[in-house]
C-alpha cells in the first residue's frame, strides 16, 4: 500500500518536473523543478531500493 502511494507521488513529481520545463524559460520557476526534481528523485530512489528488496536476486 505504501510503496503504491509513493509510485504514484512519484509519477506526479516527474509530471510536474516536465510541465515546468515545456513553458518558456520566461515563465519558468527554477524553485519548483528544484524542488519537484529532488522530491522525484528521492521517490524513485526509495522505489528502486525496495524492488531490489524485495527481489530474490541478492
Amino acid at each position: 500500500m505504501t510503496m503504491g502511494i509513493i509510485a504514484i507521488a512519484s509519477v506526479i513529481f516527474w509530471i510536474t518536473v516536465t510541465y515546468e520545463l515545456s513553458k518558456s524559460s520566461e515563465k519558468q520557476n527554477n524553485r519548483k523543478i528544484f524542488t519537484f526534481t529532488a522530491l522525484g528523485t528521492l521517490s524513485t530512489l526509495i522505489l528502486t531500493v525496495s524492488l531490489f528488496q524485495n527481489s530474490n536476486l541478492f
